[in-house]
């Protein structure tokens, strides 16, 4: 078995009070609790806006430094994410197609070393 991150990306801004409805709320319980059933899900959570992530650098001397927002500037940023311990790769990527259906959003598929 192997581990799998399903990585869901929202655009930059997003705010689920507007872009997410009780349909959406329902499809994505109805997916967690899926896949518990299955015995694939390891962990799930959501993120908070990147926007209010915190950024460290390593700088010379050993100090780091902090800067507010997300290390990389981009459009869309992972907004949510599932762990799940699949067979295979194909697997895995069953789960991430009914993720992106549920949570109506792009996806990411990637294994852990």
């Amino acid at each position: 078995m192997t581990r799998y991150l399903v990585a869901i990306h929202h655009p930059d801004g997003y705010d689920p009070q507007v872009s997410e409805d009780a349909a959406m709320d329902q499809a994505i319980d109805a997916l967690n609790d899926e896949m518990v059933a299955a015995g694939v899900r390891v962990f799930v959570g959501g993120l908070q806006p990147a926007g209010r992530a915190v950024s460290l650098l390593a700088g010379l001397e050993g100090r780091v430094i902090t800067a507010p927002g997300p290390y990389l500037k981009g459009a869309e940023h992972v907004g949510g994410f599932w762990v799940l311990e699949t067979e295979d790769l194909e697997e895995a990527i069953a789960w991430g197609r009914k993720a992106a259906i549920a949570c109506r959003a792009p996806v990411e598929v990637r294994a852990f070393n």
